[in-house]
């Protein structure tokens, strides 16, 4: 695992949007087409917004998301309206928003049949088991990424590249489970704020109860600013051989 720390979450999220940029062209290089999963919510918007000013050959990527609230298309709560500035250099048959609307939340079958669907479709584009060329993760201040939290039932799931969550802060979500972000040719993670410190250290230190450290660190690099990494643990994280 590399860790970069910023000055500044500006800055943060202009290297995470290159590291990004980078992994993509050189997937183009050698397939000829790369595929990415991006999160969304507060944190990466700026560097959302930064990536999709990159010069990409857009027509030859597709887009994935790595979790998606259960809620309607219009429901601000939606992960994919932060996605919309790199969504929309894509052909529409190349973005791949997961597909919750007008799915019942509280029906069990439901939930897992778009689960199933969005699994397909990862498939069709990435091949089974599926394996997506940079996937974009972030960090939550319990130590969940994804939507894989502390104490859900889909920590353990194994055997399929997407499922369905129990209910998390108000929202039942769809997630990338660990299988498909562990194959990933590279993960880039972005983490900014001074709320994030405690996580941040305890992914520094690999802490085994910490839901963020089961994800494979050997193609992963880390981006944090100055607020997350506070200060002392910055010098620790520089210190940090990159492939750990």
């Amino acid at each position: 695992m590399h860790v970069d720390v910023a000055s500044t979450g500006e800055d943060a999220a202009e290297l995470a949007a290159s590291s990004i940029a980078a992994h993509l062209q050189t997937a183009v290089a050698a397939r000829g087409r790369a595929s990415f999963a991006l999160s969304g919510g507060s944190t990466p918007a700026r560097m959302i917004g930064l990536l999709a000013s990159c010069d990409l050959p857009w027509s030859l990527l597709s887009l994935f998301q790595v979790d998606e609230r259960v809620v309607g298309g219009d429901d601000p709560a939606r992960n994919w309206h932060t996605l919309a500035p790199v969504a929309a250099l894509l052909p529409p048959d190349q973005c791949h928003p997961m597909p919750v609307d007008g799915v019942d939340a509280a029906n069990d079958q439901a939930v897992e049949a778009a689960a199933a669907a969005y699994a397909a479709t990862l498939s069709r584009t990435c091949g089974y088991p599926p394996v997506l060329d940079v996937v974009h993760l972030g960090l939550g201040n319990d130590g969940h990424t994804a939507s894989l939290t502390p104490g859900d039932p889909v920590l353990q799931v194994a055997d399929r590249s997407v499922a369905a969550t129990v209910s998390y802060r108000g929202h039942r979500r769809l997630t990338l489970t660990f299988a498909v972000l562990d194959a990933a040719r590279a993960v880039v993670w972005l983490v900014v704020g001074a709320s994030k410190s405690e996580a941040v250290a305890a992914l520094a230190r690999h802490d085994a109860g910490l839901v963020a450290s089961r994800v494979a660190r050997d193609k992963a690099m880390v981006i944090v600013d100055e607020a997350a990494a506070q200060g002392a643990l910055s010098a620790a994280f520089t210190a940090w051989p990159p492939n750990a």
